[in-house]
């Protein structure tokens, strides 16, 4: 059967062993017409399990009042802790190293403030050039609150490679060179914009060599890609929910933070939830924190943030991730081909070819520009194929396994060919 053809399509969804997940979520529509909807990578759907889970802490919080706390169906007093096993099983480490808490940005701020100690001699943080902006707001105003300059001590890695990728041999050079005065190395799991998917522990390895801190933002990786923090041997990691995890818009992020950190005497900004919970009610007023990343918490969580997240990781704890791996190599590697050959005089494809080397993520560039490039997804999203796009000129198509198909890839493809058919 042709691969290129529809039917083909068809019939590798037929034998998808996880083709009913797609039905725990609710697809968009377009002109009564299910989406083909490949933004997970921005905005995650919502599973229907989302809207039982808010209802029943909706009634706890209607029928019981301030006992919601005690005696609901899943009591808020230790809610964060209904999260911690599955969150752990995403990210590869222990429950004692993971938290669900505030929001990305605020995680990364409250472990810099533990984990970049600069001197006069160490006072740099290297990150990659083009990270994103919120990133790299954080780590300028980091080096700035500690007194230094950014224009000096905010070290910008440019790419190396074809199509703005970096080589793990441009991190280990500029280690090698300036390792002497790095702090804090925080990197992505996978670059937002080209895709691009990193050794999480050749790069703890580098930098912890060069005597610096290294911290992972995983905002496009958790829920992706296996990342494994605890033998990555990362000090530190964050990451949002909105995305992969499907928690909902601007919902609750995570932290880890290294099982050695555990009980370390590091500075941080303390808040009465990290309070160790054995005396956290005797309202003393010196702070002892938990152990582990929970430590890191300031203020109690808020349920019906949490509530989203405790429905969609059930779902990943069902499905597997090992299993929607496989299938997302798969499905990304169908997208690839179809690109390749119906529409390769037209779109470059950005992301590297190693499935290794990437997640689910495709970032494109049409070839003929910019203009070009944004007509095209205005199409797309006028024909119901959702990506986004990205500044100054890609488009990120992001199959996503708990819910796209290959039939939606066919779709993509044969509604671009539309577009510059009639170009």
């Amino acid at each position: 059967m042709n691969p290129i053809s529809e039917a083909y399509a068809l019939a590798q969804d037929a034998s998808d062993e996880l083709a009913s997940f797609r039905d725990e979520f609710l697809i968009p529509k377009h002109d009564g017409r299910e989406q083909a909807y490949f933004c997970g990578n921005s905005l995650g759907l919502q599973p229907r399990a989302t809207w039982a889970a808010m209802q029943t802490e909706l009634e706890d919080w209607r029928d019981l009042g301030v006992e919601g706390h005690f005696r609901g169906r899943n009591p808020w007093m230790p809610y964060h802790s209904f999260v911690r096993q599955h969150l752990a099983e995403l990210v590869g480490a222990s429950e004692s190293e993971v938290v669900a808490m505030n929001s990305l940005t605020v995680n990364l701020h409250l472990l810099m403030v533990s984990f970049y100690q600069p001197t006069k001699q160490r006072p740099a943080i290297l990150i990659e050039a083009g990270a994103f902006p919120s990133d790299r707001h954080a780590v300028a105003s980091q080096i700035a609150f500690h007194g230094f300059d950014p224009v000096n001590d905010l070290i910008e890695l440019h790419p190396d490679g074809e199509n703005g990728t970096i080589s793990m041999a441009a991190i280990k050079r500029v280690l090698i060179q300036q390792g002497h005065r790095i702090a804090l190395v925080l990197w992505p799991g996978v670059q937002y914009r080209t895709g691009q998917r990193f050794d999480l522990k050749q790069i703890a390895d580098l930098a912890h060599r060069a005597g610096a801190m290294v911290g992972f933002d995983l905002a496009h990786a958790v829920g992706n890609v296996p990342v494994d923090l605890s033998q990555s041997g990362a000090d530190f990691a964050a990451w949002c929910s909105y995305k992969y995890l499907n928690s909902g818009p601007g919902s609750i992020a995570g932290a880890f933070v290294h099982a050695r950190h555990a009980e370390a005497k590091l500075p941080r900004f303390a808040g009465w939830w990290g309070h160790d919970q054995a005396t956290r009610f005797k309202m003393g007023p010196d702070f002892v924190p938990t152990p582990g990343a929970e430590g890191w918490q300031l203020s109690n969580p808020p349920i019906f943030a949490l509530a989203p997240l405790k429905a969609s990781l059930d779902v990943f704890h069902r499905a597997g991730l090992a299993r929607l791996r496989a299938k997302s190599v798969r499905l990304t590697a169908y997208l690839e081909q179809l690109v390749q050959h119906q529409l390769g005089d037209h779109i470059d494809i950005v992301t590297p070819a190693d499935a290794e080397q990437r997640g689910c993520q495709l970032s494109l560039r049409v070839k003929m520009g910019r203009d070009t490039g944004r007509a095209l997804f205005e199409f797309l999203g006028a024909q119901g194929v959702v990506g986004d796009w990205r500044e100054p000129d890609v488009i990120r198509m992001s199959p996503t396994p708990l819910y796209n198909r290959f039939s939606d890839c066919w779709r993509f493809a044969e509604t671009a060919r539309q577009f510059f058919a009639g170009a």
